[in-house]
């Protein structure tokens, strides 16, 4: 479970993170990351979308806690105060755990934040 002030509640914070933040897919994931720059000090917040398209209740909530546990996992990595969806594909029914760590890890990859690489010691 993900500490309460790292859940994504709001509708409209799920619609403002899917049309304004950076958008990554892989073949059982579309992961959206709204990068706020407001420095209010909060934590990270991760939120997520199984449809029914996944499968039945049962697939559904299998996928949304597999998604869930591996987010938790990587939420410190996260920029503070950022937003991140995670959107299952009906690919993700039959993904085993590993498939979707692989999957998630590269989406995550591919749109982190990149910070400057200091080179030689202090920034100029």
């Amino acid at each position: 479970m993900l500490p309460p002030a790292s859940r994504l509640t709001s509708g409209e914070s799920f619609r403002r993170c899917v049309r304004r933040g950076s958008r990554s897919s892989c073949r059982t994931l579309v992961v959206h990351l709204d990068r706020t720059d407001d420095g209010d000090g909060l934590p990270a917040r991760a939120g997520f979308v199984v449809s029914r398209a996944v499968g039945g209740a049962v697939l559904r909530n299998l996928v949304r806690r597999r998604l869930r546990h591996l987010v938790r996992e990587r939420l410190d990595e996260l920029p503070a105060s950022s937003v991140l969806v995670v959107r299952a594909n009906p690919a993700a029914a039959a993904a085993t755990y590993d498939e979707l760590r692989r999957d998630l890890g590269r989406c995550l990859e591919r749109i982190r934040p990149v910070t400057p690489a200091v080179v030689g010691g202090e920034p100029s």
